[in-house]
Formats: C-alpha cells, structure tokens, sequence
C-alpha cells in the first residue's frame, strides 16, 4: 500500500512573478523516510480552442523567452486573483485575438506536471468565434495573428508547426469532444 507523505515543514524559497518556489520538508508515514520536495505554486492556466463559424481555428505566433523561439499556440494564460477559469478563458481569447464566442464548453483540466507543479490547465471550447477587435496584449506579448482549418489540427502537430504540450493536450480534448478519436 502507497501512503502520501506527510509535511513537516515549509518554507518559501523564490518569488518569481508568475510562479512560487517553496520547499516542503516531509516524512513518509510508512518508512519514516524523510525528503526534501521543492514545489512551483502558480495560479491555474486556461486554453482555449476557438473555432470560427468557417470551422477554422483561432491560433496566435509568439516569441517564448525559455526555448528561445517561436511558436505557434492556441489562446491562453493564466487565471487572474477573483477570475473563474471560463471567466479568464473569455479575456484571454479577446487580449490574444480579439476573438469572442457565444458558445463555451469545458473540456476539463489537464495537471502539467504533478510532480513539482500544484497548479491545472483548463481547456475550453469557443464556438462559432467571431473578430470583434483587435488583440490587446499585455506589455510583454506581442502576436501574429494565424488562422488554420481544423481539418489540419493534427497534421499542425505532426510536422512540428505546433510544438506546445498543452495545446497539443487541448487539441485532443477537443477531439475526443466532437468525436474526432
């Protein structure tokens, strides 16, 4: 039988803006064992799967600082203090593209990496988007617009177009939602 061990201690290591490292000092209750595990706290992420009323989807270019390249994504960011996950799915689907929908769905959460990351990724669904302004972006961002016929979703991942975990775990929720798998 596997226990969950038990936490002795915390202590905050770094404030990161967008993440927190904290160390956890913890006893397994089994072996009595004891182990250091440095945590990221970071607010939960949103991304969303808008598809337009021509069945295209709603991508945006963008430079990422950790790999040093570009990439293209799907919208999505994080969940604001006092937001609800559809509430920052909305916001971030008309800052990035100027997009809105009528229609959402959720298509549940993925956990990005459980071993060092407490936080989730929550997926939605924007039917039937519409351009309604121009994107927004926050002071560091800066997007291209990029619009992909959903019939290519998965061919975007195969050649390597579209490299971001997450989205390529959007992508599938999405598919299994329409039945596509």
């Amino acid at each position: 039988m596997i226990h969950p061990w038990q936490v002795t201690s915390t202590d905050p290591v770094a404030d990161c803006r967008v993440f927190q490292v904290r160390r956890e000092d913890c006893r397994h209750p089994g072996t009595g064992r004891e182990a250091g595990f440095f945590i990221l706290g970071a607010p939960d992420w949103i991304n969303v799967v808008a598809v337009t009323p021509q069945d295209e989807l709603v991508l945006v270019r963008q430079y990422r600082h950790g790999i040093k390249d570009f990439t293209l994504e799907i919208p999505g960011g994080m969940v604001d203090p006092g937001e609800t996950p559809l509430e920052a799915a909305r916001r971030e689907l008309r800052e990035e593209s100027g997009y809105e929908a009528a229609e959402w769905v959720d298509l549940g959460f993925v956990e990005p990496n459980p071993a060092i990351l407490e936080n989730r990724c929550h997926t939605f669904l924007a039917r039937d988007a519409v351009k309604v302004a121009e994107p927004s972006p926050d002071g560091n961002e800066e997007f291209e617009q990029v619009r992909r016929p959903v019939s290519e979703m998965f061919s975007l991942v195969r050649d390597g177009s579209i490299r971001h975990s997450l989205v390529i775990c959007a992508f599938h929720a999405y598919a299994l939602h329409v039945g596509r798998l």
